[in-house]
């Protein structure tokens, strides 16, 4: 029977996703493992592969086609001995569980002369969805479709579920898997609908700008976030002297290497010790539950065109501030390139975002949820200030902002975790302690 193969689910927050690119057409074999098709996601451009073989008989999505729903078939695949005649009588996907049923129920007495074989079944009748190959392969090495799980559409078992799985002779019913409940999509619009907006600047001069899958994921995020985080903020202000000219050393002797630190790096280090020292603070929220985190998974905003990622680097707390240099440079690098794989921008407990490159001195940033919090990074400007002995003097002064979700971080521990970061960043030798 023709198999439909369907839009992937390459994330676990994707719900649809633009096919960018067929790289098979009709006609073409392929076989498990394939890449076959390049699925732009809300993130970045991923590649689709094949999860049975068999030739493409039919593409149903057009290759450019934007928002197509997770699940919506995208291509039909023919198995051996199929040809694209098979396609017409194949049955829809939301059809197939009422065939069986009513397979199970009637057998055939005369019918078309390619009946298609009932599909083999569990003891309390669940009908066991497997591909011709795998139950060739099934039956040759003795097993039980009944006990292997599938990884292909629907749970389909498919050649390469049978070639990982052992004999075991005795059949098993399998357990009822409960269905894994519903992502509930907040409304990317707010306040006044479209169509009243686009009647007050009917008579002005404008150009409409569609949403994309990164912008309405960013306007559904944000919006969830100022809607449900109940926000507040801690201000400091940071002397950065100490650490320029501890940076300058640094690079200096680093120079041979090619190695450069930037200021950030060294927010990062401060940001992933002070959640080592402050630990109650590195915590995310869980709905009913909070998840207090060992490591210091530390998130960092990186701007691209027409949105924003925030690639993650784990276990910060552990690396050096080369190491973390150039870890960061490359998810830079990769986020801008829509190169990204989905777990290297999700978790974390804490994000940074600098706008300080921007000449930003000071701003409030929205906490990424489940974070617990998030700093905002304005710019490194000169300063008059009273010194320890009292006299005004020059120093280069950072304005930061800790946002704060209160339902995770009371306002004690915020500020215990903000001084931490400070400390860090006045005394920069510590880091490297």
């Amino acid at each position: 029977m023709p198999t439909e193969i369907l839009m992937p689910a390459l994330s676990p927050t994707m719900e649809e996703g633009t096919l960018a690119k067929w790289l098979v057409k009709e006609g073409d074999e392929v076989r498990s493992g394939d890449v076959i098709a390049e699925i732009e996601t809300d993130k970045a451009t991923m590649e689709f592969e094949a999860v049975d073989e068999g030739m493409i008989g039919k593409i149903l999505v057009a290759e450019g086609t934007a928002e197509v729903k997770v699940n919506t078939p995208i291509a039909v695949l023919l198995e051996e001995g199929e040809s694209a005649g098979d396609i017409a009588d194949a049955p829809p996907a939301t059809a197939l569980k009422a065939q069986a049923g009513a397979a199970a129920e009637a057998a055939p007495t005369g019918g078309p002369e390619k009946a298609v074989p009932p599909s083999p079944q569990t003891s309390d009748g669940t009908r066991i969805f497997a591909s011709p190959l795998a139950r060739r392969i099934a039956e040759q090495k003795g097993l039980d479709l009944a006990q292997i799980s599938g990884s292909g559409p629907r749970g389909r078992i498919v050649k390469a579920d049978v070639e990982a799985a052992t004999a075991s002779p005795a059949p098993v019913a399998k357990p009822t898997v409960a269905a894994a409940p519903q992502t509930t999509t907040v409304p990317v619009s707010g306040g006044a609908s479209a169509d009243a907006v686009l009647k007050t600047y009917a008579d002005r001069p404008h150009q409409e700008i569609p949403l994309d899958g990164m912008r309405r994921t960013i306007a559904a995020r944000l919006t969830e976030a100022k809607q449900t985080i109940p926000h507040f903020y801690l201000r400091r202000d940071i002397r950065l002297d100490a650490l320029m000219a501890f940076r300058k050393q640094l690079n200096d002797q680093l120079a041979a290497r090619g190695v450069k630190l930037s200021v950030n790096d060294f927010i990062i280090k401060a940001c992933a010790n002070a959640l080592q020292q402050v630990p109650a603070a590195n915590a995310v929220w869980a709905g009913d539950r909070i998840l207090q985190l060992e490591p210091s998974d530390v998130a960092v905003a990186v701007a691209i065109e027409g949105g924003l990622f925030t690639p993650v680097l784990r276990d910060a707390h552990q690396k050096s501030l080369s190491t973390l240099s150039a870890e960061m440079k490359d998810l830079a690098k990769r986020a801008r390139d829509r190169k990204l794989a989905p777990q290297d921008y999700q978790g974390g407990s804490f994000a940074i975002s600098n706008l300080g490159m921007f000449g930003i001195e000071n701003f409030d940033a929205v906490i990424n949820p489940p974070h617990g919090a998030i700093l905002a990074v304005g710019a490194g400007v000169k300063k008059a200030v009273v010194g320890a002995d009292g006299q005004v003097e020059v120093a280069t002064v950072m304005s930061v902002t800790l946002s704060v979700d209160h339902r995770v971080i009371d306002g004690a521990l915020g500020a215990d975790l903000l001084r931490a970061i400070v400390d860090g960043l006045e005394n920069p030798l510590a880091l490297l302690a």
